[in-house]
């Protein structure tokens, strides 16, 4: 698609602002926020339990209907960034100054982004890196400063995507599964779609069409409508959409990786084809409860730890690691109605043949990386978190009771407004 080809207006003030979403402001009235004429092209940004760097990817959407992705690039964190982080995952380190060098990393990513295309960037979806999420406690933690971010590049942004979610009894994870669905919507089905980051989550859809997957704009908390807004759908309207995190992705292999050999990852998961898998630690790890517990539901990226493999050589830690991700996809079709007719792959694991492989023999069920419907798994959930972006603010819905287990579908997210053109500033009074 031709980038430079488009020709849209950017902006348009609202009266209010939509329900159910936080707006930040300072020395500015409501009426005069300025939020983006859709659709238009948004920035995501996603930061993954990985911790290993910041996917961005431009998306032309109105977080509905129209999704055409644009340009999208990956910065690496250093070393002692990702260390930084890995530390915050377990209550250690300095919280302020690992986020701020983390934003700095987002600010670095928006400007290389934006510069690759002619037309003004309206919104940025900056999701942050989540630190600790445990839902049972009410608690969903991620790190970034909206406020610096906004201040550097001047883009409108919503972040604090979850926490609604969680607040309202969801499990605020996994949220790209209105965006696999807009995506996959004249695909043959049932289908499902796995994304393999640090922690391993699926959309399963069902065949047919949910009578309003995309959601409708939720009623005002003071009891009016909003504008043009219809009462949210039930959960059974949503039956053909089910999601749910499945167990771990990449990020035990990649710990046990920088353990024992100092690389980030198995490249091709060469390591672990050259290693025998632990069938006893295997089948251990399978009786976890967490696997027959029914979904929704998710995970904490420490829930599992390497000590399922402690004393095995490098290449033996490695294969078992891998079978217990492939082993952990698999056991996901056994909560879902109808077997997928195929499993899309997205997410740094695609890259794993020993990974795909396996999965494909434990869940007997064919497996294709994305491309081969010509997304791309390297940007797919930066992409994602543009149309959550989108759908929050329009106060549309980013989470259903059959993605999360929230009781209704809530939107949620924080929204920091920019400055008006020729106007004055309308900042946000503090940073997630």
């Amino acid at each position: 698609m031709d980038s430079g080809s488009r020709r849209v207006t950017n902006t348009r003030v609202l009266d209010s602002p939509t329900s159910g979403m936080t707006v930040h402001k300072v020395g500015i009235r409501l009426r005069m926020q300025v939020v983006p004429k859709f659709p238009c092209w948004i920035i995501g940004l996603m930061s993954g339990t990985s911790a290993d760097g910041v996917d961005a990817a431009l998306l032309f959407t109105d977080g509905r209907d129209i999704a055409e992705p644009g340009p999208s690039l990956t910065i690496a964190y250093s070393d002692s960034l990702r260390v930084d982080i890995l530390n915050l995952m377990n209550n250690k380190g300095d919280i302020l100054a690992t986020s701020k060098a983390l934003t700095e990393v987002h600010v670095e990513a928006v400007e290389k982004l934006r510069s690759q295309i002619k037309e003004p960037v309206a919104l940025l979806g900056f999701h942050g890196q989540t630190i600790k999420h445990a839902p049972k406690q009410g608690i969903t933690r991620q790190i970034g400063d909206a406020k610096m971010l906004l201040e550097k590049t001047g883009i409108s942004l919503v972040n604090d995507f979850r926490s609604r979610d969680v607040r309202e009894g969801g499990q605020g994870a996994p949220l790209v599964p209105l965006y696999h669905a807009a995506l996959a919507k004249k695909l043959p089905k049932p289908l499902m779609i796995v994304n393999i980051g640090g922690v391993a989550n699926v959309t399963w859809l069902g065949e047919g069409e949910s009578r309003s997957p995309q959601g409708e704009p939720e009623r005002s908390e003071r009891g009016g409508a909003v504008a043009g807004a219809k009462r949210p759908p039930s959960r059974s309207d949503h039956s053909n959409i089910i999601a749910f995190d499945c167990g771990p992705g990449n990020a035990l292999i990649d710990d046990w990786m920088h353990a024992k050999t100092g690389q980030r990852f198995d490249e091709e998961g060469f390591l672990a084809r050259s290693g025998k898998l632990d069938a006893k630690r295997l089948a251990e790890f399978q009786e976890d409860p967490f696997f027959k517990e029914a979904p929704p539901k998710s995970l904490d990226r420490n829930h599992f730890t390497l000590a399922m493999v402690d004393g095995l050589s490098p290449e033996d830690g490695a294969a078992t690691l891998t079978a217990m991700t492939a082993s952990a996809i698999a056991k996901a079709l056994e909560h879902v109605p109808v077997a997928p007719k195929q499993l899309l792959i997205t997410g740094g694991g695609r890259h794993n043949m020993t990974l795909l492989s396996m999965i494909e023999r434990y869940a007997n069920t064919p497996v294709l990386p994305v491309e081969h419907m010509h997304w791309n798994g390297d940007a797919l959930e930066a992409q994602a978190f543009a149309y959550l972006a989108a759908r929050s603010v329009q106060g549309l819905a980013l989470t259903l009771p059959t993605t999360t287990g929230v009781a209704r579908p809530v939107t949620g997210g924080a929204f920091y407004p920019a400055a008006r053109a020729g106007g004055s500033s309308a900042l946000p009074s503090g940073a997630q």
